[in-house]
This record gives C-alpha cells, sequence and structure tokens, in this order.
C-alpha cells in the first residue's frame, strides 16, 4: 500500500487534526487509557495492562489512537504477521460512545494503511465473531468502499480452538487493497 498525503498533517510531529480528532502513534503512556477504553467498548475482549503497553511500544507502528480534547476516543492495533507481511492484521477496533457514527474507525485504519511500515500490504485481514454486527458493518464498509472483495472463513473454531469457550472467529480477508486510494489524516 503506497502512503498516501494526509490532508493537514503535520510530517514532523506524525500528528494531524481531522474532524476534530488527533490520529497519533502511542506511546507506552497510553497504555492504562487504551486498557480503559477497550474495557468500556464491549464485546471487546480485554487484554491485559501489559499486553497493551506492549501494543504501545513494540508495536507502535501498528497502531493508532485518536483523541479529542487530549481524551482517547478510538483506537486500532494491528501488525504485519512475520510469515505474511503482505497482510495488515487488523487486532481490535474501539471506538467510544461518544465518538461513534463519525466513521472514525474506518479513518483509523486508513491512516494505518498509509503510513511508511505499511507499504507492500496488499490485503487487511481480521477475524470477528459472527454475531458482532459493528465489526462485520466496518469492514464490509471499508471493502464496499474500497472496492475489492471481503473473504470470510472460519480461522479458529469454538470445539478445535477454544475448547466450546468462546464463538468461532471469522476471518475476514479484504483485498488486494488499491494502491495509493485510501485516505489518511495521519502521518506516522
Amino acid at each position: 500500500m503506497a502512503a498516501v498525503a494526509p490532508s493537514g498533517a503535520s510530517a514532523r510531529s506524525g500528528r494531524s487534526k481531522g474532524q476534530d480528532f488527533e490520529l497519533r502513534k502511542p506511546v507506552a503512556t497510553d497504555g492504562p487509557a487504551v486498557t480503559a477504553l477497550i474495557a468500556a467498548c464491549p464485546p471487546l475482549d480485554a487484554n491485559s495492562a501489559y499486553c497493551n503497553l506492549l501494543q504501545c511500544t513494540d508495536f507502535a507502528d501498528f497502531c493508532i489512537i485518536a483523541e479529542r480534547d487530549g481524551q482517547p476516543m478510538g483506537w486500532v492495533s494491528g501488525y504485519r504477521p512475520p510469515s505474511a507481511p503482505e497482510n495488515f492484521f487488523v487486532w481490535q477496533v474501539a471506538v467510544a460512545v461518544a465518538a461513534r457514527g463519525q466513521r472514525l474507525a474506518g479513518r483509523m485504519i486508513e491512516a494505518l494503511l498509509a503510513r511508511p511500515e505499511a507499504v507492500g500490504v496488499t490485503h487487511l485481514i481480521t477475524t470477528v465473531t459472527d454475531d458482532n454486527r459493528a465489526s462485520w458493518a466496518l469492514f464490509e464498509g471499508l471493502a464496499r468502499n474500497w472496492q475489492v472483495p471481503l473473504h470470510k472463513s472460519a480461522r479458529f473454531e469454538r470445539d478445535a480452538h477454544f475448547a466450546g469457550a468462546h464463538a468461532t472467529e471469522w476471518q475476514a480477508r479484504i483485498g488486494p487493497l488499491p494502491i495509493g486510494s485510501t485516505s489518511s489524516e495521519e502521518n506516522g
């Protein structure tokens, strides 16, 4: 995925403002706020505070936080799988209730894909349970906006992988992504 020049972004700071949200790479001190935001967004699985700290530090190039007036309003964590670096895996998406309905999740994902660290990404992948309608709407909407297919297949099954304790996680694979066609508000 080629980086797209963001509108209104400061290349020096790696931050930008867009529709009154600041989109930026996380830092270690964001860990507690990320943990609280995820906890406030059921049905998301709560990660440990340590996991969120690692995402804010070791995986910061593949994560993004959205703030409004200094308050975290959105979070996307992800990574490029070492065995398939052409993919960008979206691990978790959280949007505060007060920021919903403003296309914030999609804008954060597009900003991540516009980063230099995403050069070479051809597909966006994630896993979602069948009953998570908000996530399916997000990823189906991205595929529709980008005019690319979304393929759905079982990745981790309830009985085989979760011993019956968790619903099947379905993989959504979107792409091939259009080169340079996503827009960004963050240059990181």
